[in-house]
């Protein structure tokens, strides 16, 4: 077996996942190695970095198709290397915009390459158009039970072996006081969604609140002196690490939401993006939920607030409505959460990986 692979994600939340794949495969195989376009966690874990993703900072539809000269020529790039590095396997986590037309140009260039597709971008909310592509795919992995089960009826082969955050995080029933601000992991969100926080950080001057922020690098885009605002502390911490001391959350829909929901901390969701992106969600995607939560359980388990109805007055009343009706969120939560099956889950991929590579 080739014990090189290629890995490429664009996203924190993909570097996130990708470095426990990293992690679980080095556990069985101490001799893989990894390259590719990725970020600090899978770094960490060893992967050695072409690119990294803070160079891919951008989100929404018209913001990536600014980029599509750049991107394609990253991809030419990686081609290259793969090439010059004798590399035979090539896992893709996310970012479909880029990864799907990577994909097509490697396979193009080199048809023997063996591919790996680890959550795949979410044809079953943003168009079917892109099952044809991943159809191509050697092996599709997914990491929620209702893909695998949309897949099924599209008669797509996909392999699913439950939620790597199961490994990760404990549910917890036990709270603290304080609220936890997650503004987000891109520039674009925080600069949209964090002056609502602040807004309601200073009305409530009572309350204890946490900012935490993805990377001592978003300070900059923190727009406001500390001093002001003496109920609440700027955090890097882990989450599980402070999730004793929490009450709830305010964060920005992400991956992030999905995984205080299985700590059993409450999440109001908030949205704020470009008008276009909008209206292609809820006119041509038909999209019911953003929170990964949400879509899971088929209804609002965790409050979502979108564009201009993300602002201090509602987020009021959602705060009003868990302190009130504690033990029945707590319940959806935990039913939630049992959707996700059991633990072991990046070990089993992992094997599952090794056993399919070239």
């Amino acid at each position: 077996m080739n014990n090189k692979f290629f890995v490429s994600c664009g996203e924190m939340s993909g570097d996130l996942h990708l470095s426990y794949i990293i992690k679980a495969v080095k556990k069985a195989d101490p001799d893989a190695e990894f390259f590719g376009m990725a970020g600090d966690k899978s770094a960490s874990e060893g992967a050695v970095l072409v690119q990294h993703i803070k160079d891919n900072d951008i989100m929404g539809f018209a913001e990536a198709i600014k980029k599509y000269s750049y991107f394609k020529k990253k991809a030419g790039e990686y081609i290259e290397f793969i090439k010059e590095n004798d590399i035979k396997n090539v896992i893709f986590v996310d970012y479909g915009g880029f990864n799907l037309r990577f994909f097509e140009i490697l396979k193009k260039e080199m048809p023997e390459i063996r591919t790996f597709y680890y959550i795949p971008p979410k044809v079953w909310a943003w168009g079917e158009k892109r099952i044809e592509k991943l159809k191509k795919v050697d092996e599709v992995i997914v990491i929620f039970p209702w893909e695998k089960e949309y897949y099924d009826k599209k008669n797509m082969n996909v392999a699913y072996f439950g939620n790597p955050f199961i490994d990760k995080y404990e549910f917890s029933d036990n709270y603290g006081e304080k609220i936890l601000l997650l503004p987000g992991s891109r520039k674009q969100e925080i600069v949209k969604i964090l002056p609502v926080m602040l807004e309601l950080v200073k009305g409530r001057e009572n309350e204890k609140f946490i900012l935490r922020l993805a990377d001592k690098s978003h300070m900059a885009y923190v727009p406001f002196n500390e001093t002001d605002f003496p109920n609440m502390e700027i955090s890097f911490s882990k989450l599980e690490d402070i999730r004793k001391d929490l009450r709830m959350a305010v964060a920005t829909s992400g991956t992030v939401t999905f995984e205080m929901a299985l700590m059993g901390l409450p999440v109001i969701v908030g949205y704020k993006t470009s008008p276009l992106n909008v209206f292609i969600a809820k006119n041509i995607l038909k999209i019911n939920y953003i929170s990964l939560t949400n879509i899971g359980a088929g209804k609002e388990v965790l409050p979502e607030l979108i564009q201009n109805d993300f602002n201090v007055k509602n987020i009021e009343k959602k705060m009003n409505y868990i302190d009130n009706s504690k033990k029945d969120v707590i319940e959806s939560l935990r039913e939630s959460r049992d959707l996700m099956g059991g633990k072991g889950v990046t070990d089993r991929i992992s094997q599952f990986i090794l056993e399919r590579a070239l």
